[in-house]
């Protein structure tokens, strides 16, 4: 009888990186050994202040020490303040904190259904929201659905970007539809402002909610507040998560009043939603991103790149702000190559496209090495 591998005590999720990393300093991480990488990928999209952001460990480390935990049960001025500041940061008038991206998203999709009282739900080709039921329905990835595809509920699903088909689509029985403004796993695939525009209109006369999906694109990252405020388009809901407290696990479902006033008491819900440590690390991150320039940052790392990468490998520069998409027709090697040179980068749906997603605060010496490295890369010839 052959052995039989051991099962190990974590269970094995993704592939890791070749090395244990052990520590993070801004826009680098040190693995076991003392070396240090320039991080492009920023835990995937999650470290927006950089990594252990002196502010932010010191907020949490505050609060640690004077409240580490208590649930919605108790009224906390720490999460109050949270509120305050998210809400004002991203334009929207009222916040349900819960723990991941899956779960604001989940609750987004939960609410449009439940105001409604509509069946359907609506998304769009590329789209990635996460790994809950609800996610799942309005997620286009066949090997994560499939399994579940009897559980899931009816999605209309539409081309991205596509005004032509926007234009043709029924919203008569739609819910809410969940867009992400840059979808980021699908290749980093953008769509116009006028695109956007029509969204809401349509959203608007058919009286569908809009969900915008800013797990990644929120907090900054286009080098404005929200993607909303990038593209001019106020959604019914908006969902953050990733950076939004710089690595404390948190996540936010933000609303408009109008919305928010129809809710009653129950109808959402969560134990560790809005815990004090969460909140102090989110009151630090707003307050970082907001007073240390990070903002200008984003779209000046973007506009560099651009123009620094024209005549390289790189054919393309995609997306908008610190959420890239590099095409090159050799973009698994690139990715080794730049491993090679101690750089992170992640892959993509799309096999020709690597994506940056780094802290915020991305430095030019970092912004050096990318470039270099970019330009010192030879494709092997077939």
């Amino acid at each position: 009888m052959a052995a039989t591998a051991p099962i190990p005590a974590l269970l094995p999720t993704y592939a890791p990186y070749p090395f244990p990393l052990v520590r993070g300093e801004g826009d680098r991480v040190f693995d076991d050994a003392g070396q240090a990488w320039w991080d492009f990928y920023g835990g995937h999209c999650v470290c927006a202040t950089g990594h252990s952001h002196p502010a932010v460990v010191k907020a949490v480390a505050d609060q640690a020490a004077t409240l580490l935990f208590y649930s919605a049960a108790a009224a906390l001025p720490v999460r109050d303040e949270a509120a305050e500041r998210i809400t004002a940061f991203s334009g929207m008038d009222s916040v349900f904190f819960c723990n991941s991206g899956a779960e604001a998203n989940e609750n987004a999709l939960k609410l449009a259904l439940l105001l409604t009282g509509r069946k359907h739900l609506g998304a769009f080709d590329g789209g990635w929201h996460g790994r809950t039921l609800l996610a799942l329905s309005v997620t286009d990835d066949p090997k994560i659905t499939q399994p579940y595809a009897d559980q899931l509920v009816p999605t209309l699903r539409i081309p991205f970007g596509d005004l032509v088909a926007l234009a043709a689509a029924d919203f008569s029985d739609v819910a809410g539809v969940i867009v992400e403004p840059i979808q980021s796993m699908a290749g980093i695939k953008t769509a116009s402002r006028e695109w956007f525009q029509a969204l809401r209109a349509k959203c608007d006369a058919s009286g569908t909610l809009l969900i915008f999906d800013e797990i990644q694109t929120g907090m900054g990252r286009l080098g404005t507040p929200f993607a909303a405020q990038f593209y001019g388009v106020r959604p019914d809901f908006m969902t953050s998560a990733k950076g939004l407290a710089s690595g404390v696990p948190m996540s936010a479902l933000l609303m408009t009043a109008e919305v928010a006033a129809k809710l009653k008491g129950g109808d959402l819900g969560s134990t560790f939603g809005g815990g004090p440590l969460a909140c102090a690390a989110l009151i630090a991150t707003v307050e970082a991103i907001t007073t240390e320039g990070m903002l200008a940052n984003a779209a000046a790392a973007a506009a560099s790149l651009r123009q620094e990468l024209a005549g390289s490998v790189v054919t393309e520069v995609l997306g908008e702000g610190l959420l890239l998409g590099l095409r090159c027709a050799h973009a698994a090697a690139l990715k080794k190559h730049l491993l090679a040179n101690h750089i992170l980068v992640g892959g993509s749906s799309d096999p020709t496209v690597l994506r940056l997603m780094p802290p915020l605060n991305l430095s030019d010496e970092a912004l050096d090495a990318l470039i270099a490295a970019i330009h010192a890369f030879v494709p092997e010839q077939p």
